[in-house]
């Protein structure tokens, strides 16, 4: 709610008098809300938001404006934008029924025209940002998000703000390669397993990571090594000798957190991904 105030001047033979000032009141009857689904995100995630406009009064606003800075900020004297819009993924609803697509622009921000909102009625605009590399994924990092309503019917402009937090969990891979690629009978096989973590927060015993493989061929007798240091079954692990099926022991594979740095000319974000290396060789 915003007061106005108004005074009136009347001029007559070159003289000048004001009236009184009248006080008002104008009643704002538009609100906006911005609203994630998710409240955190990992690297790569779709992103869903949901943007609501409610109508509280008897007359309908047409041809609004919703814009989105997909959560824009600054670094080293320029502007980096973490969420990138999702092509083809805008909804729009007028009191829950679904409308045709609005006209999107997408660039460094999200722009979405002719957004009309009915009296004593309301709108949603539905749509996904995916999480890029300019996302900060440190522990503790935010994207803060702002939707802005405009119109020429608008006395100001509405704005509506939601904030993700980056998740902290590991983010594991696992890739396999074998050496020699070509072996006699008889002869030995070592098969590296290479664990990586993009995650912010290391995988512990606690996650339970657990490799199953089965060896065809299959190795007999096997040497199992974790990050260099020997393993022993059935401590660490298990293996069967006449099926060739490998499994570590529940606990016994940790994985350290990534680490963050920054490109210093673009701002994108560089993951140092946590490595462990499980290592096994046997006779074929």
């Amino acid at each position: 709610m915003a007061t106005f105030y108004n005074q009136a001047t009347l001029s007559y033979n070159g003289n000048t008098t004001t009236s009184n000032i009248t006080t008002g009141e104008l009643v704002e009857v538009l609100s906006a809300k911005k609203h994630a689904l998710l409240p955190d995100y990992v690297a790569g995630d779709a992103v869903t938001y949901i943007v609501t406009v409610v109508n509280s009064g008897t007359v309908p606003f047409t041809d609004l404006t919703i814009t989105d800075d997909l959560g824009k900020y600054a670094f080293g004297g320029t502007e980096v934008t973490p969420l990138t819009y999702v092509n083809g993924s805008i909804k729009y609803y007028v009191n829950g029924i679904l409308q045709a697509t609005p006209t999107v622009t997408a660039a460094d921000d999200l722009a979405v025209t002719g957004i009309s909102v009915p009296a004593n009625g309301n709108v949603a605009i539905v749509y996904q940002a995916a999480v890029n590399q300019f996302a900060p994924l440190a522990t503790g990092s935010i994207i803060s998000n702002t939707a802005t309503v405009s119109g020429t019917s608008l006395t100001n402009n509405l704005i509506a703000t939601e904030q993700i937090t980056a998740a902290d969990t590991a983010m594991l891979t696992i890739s396999k390669s074998v050496s020699p690629t070509t072996v006699s009978e008889n002869g030995q096989l070592t098969y590296t397993f290479v664990i990586q973590n993009n995650g912010n927060t290391p995988a512990t015993a606690a996650d339970n990571v657990i490799v199953t493989d089965t060896f065809n061929p299959i190795l007999d007798p096997i040497t199992v090594t974790f990050n260099g240091t020997a393993w022993a079954s059935p401590t660490n692990y298990t293996y069967d000798a006449t099926t060739g099926e490998f499994a570590s022991v529940a606990g016994q594979i940790t994985v350290p957190a990534a680490t963050y740095t920054r490109d210093a000319a673009t701002g994108s974000l560089i993951i140092n991904p946590g490595v462990s290396i499980l290592t096994i060789t046997g006779t074929v």
